[in-house]
């Protein structure tokens, strides 16, 4: 599913954020990737999502090697991959559904399979009957859950999250780990920055660990 091959990433600036980088993680498998604030985490993110691509080395995700992808095939890529993110990102003046259902719309998926799509997703996470809500309505953590939503309404194959769990408490840190993996048994593939050890190690997941850009046995 994912493959970085001695992978090095150096910014415009010199600073060189990942430095020969090399990990597989399969199909159908949750992984978290740890490490201190500046370790590389979010570099890997963007590399694996196409938003940015390495210095050197290979990354190969969903068969793709990414220095290949054409810029005009980014946006297919990136319908293939879900995003989760510490801030939510919603959009406040629109509802739930519009919110979920954006990634689909921007796909042009037809409006009954779009409603089908946003409805199961909302189901999925708990949240079907705030379907019509605003996002200023909803708890910290229903925001977040409809933001697992949005991201998993297309159907993808590939779930990346970035410190999902970064402005929750323990408790509802726990229920998003819960959601996390009741869609990896249900065949998603999952990688997850995250700096929360304690919630790391209880997940039982397989951990990258990241410090100074390199990954530590």
């Amino acid at each position: 599913m994912i493959r970085f091959d001695r992978v090095y990433k150096r910014y415009p600036n010199g600073r060189e954020a990942l430095s020969s980088v090399s990990f597989d993680i399969a199909a159908g498998e949750m992984v978290f990737l740890t490490g201190r604030s500046g370790a590389g985490k979010s570099s890997v993110l963007r590399l694996i999502t196409l938003l940015e691509r390495p210095t050197r080395g290979l990354v190969n995700v969903l068969g793709h090697d990414t220095q290949r992808v054409g810029v005009s095939k980014v946006p297919a890529f990136r319908r293939q991959v879900g995003m989760v993110f510490q801030d939510h990102r919603l959009l406040g003046e629109r509802s739930v559904f519009d919110n979920v259902a954006l990634p689909l719309v921007v796909a042009h998926t037809p409006l009954r399979e779009t409603d089908k799509r946003v409805r199961a997703a909302l189901d999925q996470v708990g949240l079907l009957d705030r379907i019509q809500a605003l996002p200023g309505e909803l708890s910290v953590g229903e925001q977040q859950r409809i933001g697992i939503a949005r991201a998993i309404a297309p159907r993808p194959a590939l779930i990346v999250a970035d410190e999902p769990t970064g402005n929750l408490d323990p408790q509802l840190s726990r229920e998003i780990l819960g959601l996390f993996c009741r869609l990896r048994d249900a065949g998603s593939t999952l990688v997850i920055a995250s700096h929360d050890m304690a919630l790391v190690n209880e997940s039982g997941a397989r951990q990258i660990h990241l410090d100074g850009g390199r990954v530590i046995p």
